[in-house]
């Protein structure tokens, strides 16, 4: 008896039906607005960041200019005094831009690690409301070689994600 019901309920279980999805990733993550606006702001600061770097190398090439000029007017030591300070002053530009690139890149990556993570809790809690055993990634890497398309959630879930969004903002 015992045997029986233990039979009988490793049966119903191997034959109970689990809901199985997938997601492209990349769909996903790339067509989320969120994703294209964090882009577009980082676009932005990196323009504004260009600018600003073109001008102060500008800036930074005219007195270059102005002391190759000047320079044989100069007594040696001088020319050499002002030659190391040019020399100072570039490196210390140098160091500045590659700080503002540096911190620039880390927080664009903390904004998409930060988007990441969304997603995937989002894809989550949606697996987890509508039933799901699993819902699984499809990337170029080839995670889901192939579903059918009635479940593929990708763009159930990109819609919601972006009227969650929207509703937001």
């Amino acid at each position: 008896m015992k045997y029986t019901l233990a039979l009988s309920v490793l049966l119903f279980t191997s034959c109970e039906q689990q809901k199985i999805g997938f997601v492209d990733n990349s769909t996903l993550i790339n067509d989320y607005q969120e994703k294209i606006d964090i882009e577009k702001k980082f676009q932005t600061k990196i323009d504004a960041f260009q600018k600003r770097t073109d001008s102060i190398s500008k800036a930074f090439q005219l007195e270059a200019q102005e002391f190759q000029l000047n320079a044989g007017k100069l007594s040696q030591k001088k020319a050499q005094e002002q030659y190391e300070a040019l020399g100072k002053k570039q490196q210390m530009l140098q160091q500045k831009i590659q700080f503002e690139e540096q911190q620039i890149q880390e927080q664009s990556q903390s904004e998409i690690d930060s988007l990441i993570n969304k997603v995937k809790d989002y894809v989550k809690s949606y697996g987890e409301t509508h039933g799901y055993t699993y819902i699984l990634g499809s990337n170029e890497g080839g995670s889901v070689m192939f579903g059918k398309e009635e479940n593929d959630l990708t763009d159930t879930i990109l819609k919601e994600l972006n009227d969650a969004y929207k509703t937001k903002k």
